[in-house]
């Protein structure tokens, strides 16, 4: 008994000569360079001060080796890493299973701004679901804006596919509704909607849209975001999210983001899980979402 309590003192004697409390000023003197290296890669501010705070609050005190002068970054990159898998979370929705377990047909709505690449998106989703056996209709609910039709037309015909579409300047939420009425009757598993691509600051527009999702009741209405748009990323999850609401996030173009925080900050501010990246232009490059692939290539840049 005496000896192990000698043993035990020698052992706290050597850890207290050894190893040095970690002290707020230096663990926010990390943090704040960490931090600035995550906005240079897009990721949202409000989502840096959160974890600025939250690391600084778990690290302090923790006792970190003397003479280890990497002690400090080594133990805040674990800690940063843990912080980042936690809010990005482990997605379980895919679409294939999804839509094979649903019930008939499953209806997927697509939402987001001008340009970000929602109709290749589409596209993408459309032909892996294909490829799982599955049968699709595509619909055409962007009666606004001039070559969308064709644009989704093209894409129809390449994957060998049926679309419903109405004359420009139609109702868009009547255009679903067909569509879903069509799919129920031929059988079809699964119909993917279309909508005008929107800023996310246009109120008149973004009521539209509520029309749609309304009319539809989509199974799931997914958001796609352009990895390329950097901040506004963030800003358009939010604004997406408050106006119309959705399930998930498709982030396109990641493979030319070499920034990489946009899914790290739409996850942030919407609470709603990446599902896939788009990694390419030919309709097989769609692939799940992988938190710690993601979170690794991301901690490599700072």
């Amino acid at each position: 008994m005496l000896l192990m309590k000698v043993g035990e003192l020698f052992k706290s004697l050597v850890e207290a000569v050894s190893t040095r409390p970690l002290s707020r000023e230096k663990i926010e003197e990390v943090l704040e360079d960490y931090g600035l290296k995550l906005v240079l890669c897009d990721v949202a501010l409000p989502l840096v001060d959160e974890l600025k705070k939250t690391l600084g609050e778990t690290l302090e005190g923790r006792r970190t080796p003397i003479f280890d002068r990497d002690a400090v970054k080594k133990l805040v990159e674990q800690e940063l890493t843990l912080f980042l898998l936690k809010i990005l979370g482990d997605s379980e929705i895919d679409l294939v299973e999804e839509a094979r377990r649903s019930p008939k047909p499953f209806k997927l709505l697509f939402i987001g701004v001008n340009g970000v690449g929602k109709t290749t998106t589409i596209a993408k989703v459309a032909y892996m679901l294909k490829e799982n056996g599955l049968s699709v209709l595509l619909a055409c609910s962007d009666t606004f804006r001039a070559g969308a039709i064709e644009q989704l037309s093209h894409h129809a015909k390449a994957l060998g596919l049926p679309m419903v579409f109405k004359e420009y300047g139609s109702d868009p939420a009547s255009v679903g509704f067909e569509a879903v009425q069509q799919a129920s009757k031929r059988g079809v598993d699964v119909v993917l909607i279309d909508t005008a691509g929107r800023m996310h600051t246009d109120v008149n527009l973004m009521d539209e849209l509520k029309k749609i999702k309304r009319v539809v009741e989509p199974s799931y209405t997914i958001l796609v975001v352009d990895a390329l748009t950097g901040n506004d990323a963030w800003n358009q999850a939010a604004d997406f999210g408050v106006h119309v609401g959705f399930d998930a996030v498709i982030l396109a173009k990641l493979d030319a983001d070499v920034k990489g925080g946009a899914a790290l900050s739409v996850s942030f501010i919407s609470k709603k899980p990446v599902i896939y990246v788009g990694t390419g232009q030919k309709y097989s490059d769609l692939k799940r979402f992988n938190p710690k692939e993601y979170v690794n290539s991301l901690m490599s840049l700072v």
